[in-house]
């Protein structure tokens, strides 16, 4: 039987009754070996696993309370750049995760950027910040339609 024949009956587009000749032995129901479903190829890594070898992870952490303020001492420790939102939070803790920021920040030589209102982003001392701001306009740039 052609191929098209058989690729048509395996996806049920034509009725043919002896289906199980369609499948590889290997692949029939019952006969697969554990862990052989889903074997990834070695050479490819995680995404998570790749970005934490490059240095190349940042965390966001949106504390409910004072409490949580050590899971951005954890990340910034480890030289993650953090994100903390604290707009979740009452003023009077939100001020005391600023203090604690500011100190981890002294400690260790970072650095602390405010993004918008309560959101601010803790930078190790080896990380730079690139501004997304448009530069000048030259007067001789592409754009100039004068």
């Amino acid at each position: 039987m052609g191929s098209v024949r058989k690729a048509s009956a395996w996806l049920g587009l034509v009725d043919d009754n002896d289906d199980e000749r369609y499948y590889d032995d290997d692949y029939s129901e019952g006969t697969e070996q554990p862990g052989d479903a889903w074997v990834t190829d070695p050479r490819v890594k995680v995404a998570s696993e790749a970005a934490e070898e490059k240095d190349r992870r940042i965390g966001t952490v949106t504390p409910d309370s004072f409490r949580d303020a050590r899971a951005i001492g954890e990340l910034f420790r480890e030289g993650v750049p953090v994100i903390v939102n604290l707009t979740a939070m009452e003023a009077s803790d939100a001020k005391r995760v600023v203090d604690f920021a500011a100190g981890l920040i002294f400690g260790l030589r970072g650095s602390i950027d405010r993004v918008s209102n309560r959101v601010f982003l803790l930078t190790p001392a080896d990380t730079e910040i690139v501004s997304g701001e448009p530069a000048q306009r030259r007067s001789d740039g592409f754009f100039n339609q004068s």
